[in-house]
């Protein structure tokens, strides 16, 4: 069964941000990883905690947490916690 990275995030430094965006997408890559969506936000009902969403799809749970534990992705985490405030939830 497919596995689910949602991401919130409120952008603090748009330069940081998208230094970060570049460096993340090829690390999706040797784990299956793929965007469905990616952009602002509109709440429907309830408090808006962040202003965007992105919700990357994984093969499975394992592909997911391998992802987001890998060398390649911890080593960019600095350089993500400069460019926006963010919470990942795994789904699945």
């Amino acid at each position: 069964m497919s596995a689910l990275i949602v991401v919130d995030l409120t952008p603090t430094d748009k330069e940081k941000l998208s230094a970060y965006s570049t460096l993340a997408a090829p690390t999706l890559l040797p784990f299956g990883g793929e965007f469905l969506a990616k952009g602002p936000i509109e709440a429907l009902h309830g408090d808006r905690a962040f202003s965007t969403k992105v919700v990357i799809q994984f093969p499975d749970r394992d592909s997911a947490v391998n992802w987001y534990h890998s060398k390649a992705y911890q080593d960019i985490i600095p350089v993500r916690e400069l460019g926006m405030v963010s919470q990942f939830h795994l789904v699945g």
